[in-house]
């Protein structure tokens, strides 16, 4: 029989149709703003006692809040009614706590429970729609050429060694310098020659003191904007690895000025962790332990992170650190301690090699070394203001006697199931080149304006109102059909973005407008199809039959080579061309859908398997 389903099509139209009400619904519930409390060291807790005080710290400063909660004994999270409440909350409760916690601005869901056991979210948002948070990091310029300098004044203090010249001691000179003092002259002259020779990016001097005769190195204005470039360059890399392994989408991390980095993550859910990872500059060295009779200027003491009170001397010469890991990841040992697994590249394998081969049952350090800030507060002209000073700490996690010739792959224990996760994350995304530190965090709004948002919203929905008006007035019954798939489209094509956690853009809104056209024109071929074939004759069930069968190859076509065009735009496109082709690509397969099968289904309940003499569909005498 013309124009009849079978119930099971029905029933998988109406499935599909709950399906994309029930994935689009989170959509109508928008997050509150929030404020997220979490321990600044991996593996504590927060707990209600740390809720409290956070809770009476709001109340002094009457900042109104409400459902305040700890998830998972790890996370505190109190919603505020405002985003300027959510920054005066985030002030006064750093102040309460102090540096033992992070306190970060957040967004809270609302989406009811039942929702959230089925796996519904609503969309993420761009940072052009819905705004996000905003990170400005500094890097540390000074720390980073004093790191060099270490490096080069243990180059030298080898190279003079190999060529047996006897020097009395390397030291640093200022901020940028290296000062080498010799016991003869004519020892001094020749290692200045070398030097000179060895070392083009130091201007070379030779000076004469009372206390001996020194030679001065001194680094190129070149060669130290060349380190700061370097510096900066591989921050902006590492940052975007760990933006990547947190999963934001959309992020946008670029450089500012000599020394800064803008980070902007949208619709980012635990600014805590994001602010954690990126901020931190953890790393690792891997050092011998020091002798009985090694002398203070060729080692250190340190102290142990897990054990308080013990120490250990190491040898100040470092064998490799984590910039040489090519790869890291957390698991456990036998007995279920928690550790991570190292593999090392082929300089840092070799170099591990050379040094352990030769130190078998010597015993090894590992150090962790970590750039922290340290908050206090001072008057200065009749306000308080916080004072931010930067400290590096380096603690031992683990010391232990080497057996065998190292390679590039071992383990290191001595952390916390947490702290072994984090660290396997920080050394597989990279370390970063200079330590950095946050400057400014803010929320930000939408790029374009929230008025001119809202403005290209109701544009959005006068010109859909108009479409709406115009198929009904022009296709009568079947405008109404058309009307119907188009809000099914709509609702579909954001329970599909939902679920695969795309991102809405400003661009994206525009693939949803021309999808609305193309399911639109769809229809219009369709039912100009199905009125040609009432005017050639045809009964209005054939005219129904015929209509939809013989429009459909058009509709295909046109359909599949806009979506080749649009699988491109998102292979070879970045930022909101993405963000314009994956709606565009998911509206052209629910247009589809909705005009073809949506509408085919309506007409069929409507006039199929049963005599009709007339369709209400306009253009007919």
């Amino acid at each position: 029989m013309l124009n009849k389903y079978p119930l099971w099509k029905y029933l998988l139209i109406l499935m599909v149709c709950t399906l994309g009400v029930i994935y689009a619904m989170p959509n109508l519930y928008p997050p509150d703003p929030a404020v997220q409390i979490t321990p600044a060291k991996s593996g504590d807790v927060v707990d209600d006692y740390t809720l409290n005080r956070a809770l009476s710290v709001l109340k002094e400063a009457n900042i109104q809040y409400f459902g305040e909660e700890i998830k998972d004994g790890k996370t505190a999270l109190i919603r505020l009614q405002d985003s300027e409440l959510q920054l005066q909350a985030k002030g006064v409760i750093e102040r309460k706590l102090g540096d033992g916690f992070i306190v970060a601005l957040n967004l809270a869901a609302t989406t009811p429970q039942w929702l959230v056991d089925l796996n519904a979210g609503p969309m993420t948002l761009g940072l052009d729609l819905s705004g996000g948070v905003h990170f400005l990091m500094e890097v540390d310029m000074d720390e980073f050429l004093k790191q060099r300098l270490n490096n080069y004044r243990a180059a030298v203090k080898r190279a003079l060694r190999e060529q047996k010249l006897r020097y009395k001691r390397v030291v640093a000179n200022g901020d940028t310098g290296i000062a080498v003092k010799f016991s003869k002259e004519d020892v001094r002259d020749e290692a200045y020659d070398f030097m000179r020779r060895e070392y083009p990016e130091f201007l070379t001097t030779d000076v004469d003191k009372e206390d001996g005769f020194w030679v001065n190195l001194t680094l190129t204005p070149a060669k130290i904007k060349e380190f700061e470039d370097y510096a900066l360059k591989q921050n902006l890399t590492t940052i975007r690895n760990r933006v990547n392994e947190l999963g934001v989408a959309e992020p946008l991390v670029q450089r500012q000025g000599r020394n800064r980095i803008v980070i902007e993550l949208p619709g980012v859910q635990d600014t805590a962790a994001a602010k954690k990872i990126l901020g931190k500059a953890a790393n690792l060295e891997f050092r011998l332990e020091a002798l009985p009779d090694a002398s203070r200027y060729s080692s250190e003491e340190f102290g142990f992170k897990t054990q308080p009170g013990r120490r250990a001397r190491l040898e100040k010469a470092v064998i490799v650190t984590g910039d040489n890991v090519s790869n890291a990841q957390p698991s456990f040992d036998e007995n279920g301690q928690s550790q991570v697994n190292i593999n090392l590249d082929g300089n840092g394998g070799a170099m591990m090699g050379k040094v352990t081969k030769k130190a078998i049952k010597r015993r090894m350090g590992v150090l962790f070394v970590e750039h922290k800030v340290r908050t206090r507060y001072e008057m200065q002209d009749g306000v308080e203001v916080a004072v931010e000073d930067k400290f590096v700490e380096k603690k031992i996690i683990s010391l232990a006697t080497i057996q065998s010739a190292l390679g590039s792959q071992f383990r290191i224990t001595g952390l916390e199931p947490a702290e072994s996760s984090e660290l396997a994350l920080l050394l597989r995304a990279g370390a970063l080149a200079a330590p950095m530190y946050f400057v400014e965090e803010r929320t930000v709004g939408p790029s374009l304006g929230k008025e001119n948002i809202n403005l290209g919203v109701s544009s959005v929905q006068l010109g859909l109102a108009v479409v709406l008006i115009f198929m009904l007035v022009y296709y009568r019954t079947f405008g109404l059909f058309a009307n119907v798939a188009l809000a099914v489209n709509l609702l579909l094509l954001m329970a599909v973005m939902s679920m695969m956690g795309a991102t809405l853009t400003l661009p994206g809104i525009a693939g949803i407008v021309l999808t609305v056209g193309m399911a639109v024109d769809a229809n219009v071929l369709i039912f100009a199809r199905i009125r040609e074939e009432l005017k050639s004759g045809l009964n209005p069930q054939q005219a129904i039959h015929s209509g939809y069968d013989k429009a459909f190859q058009t509709i295909f076509d046109a359909n599949i080579t806009t979506l080749i065009v649009a699988v491109i735009l998102f292979a070879v496109g970045t930022g909101p061309v993405k963000g314009f082709a994956v709606t565009l690509s998911i509206g052209i397969l629910t247009s589809m859908f909705t005009a073809i099968v949506l509408t085919r289904a309506l007409a069929n309940l409507t006039y199929g398997g049963r005599r009709v003499e007339k369709l209400s569909i306009g253009g007919q005498k």
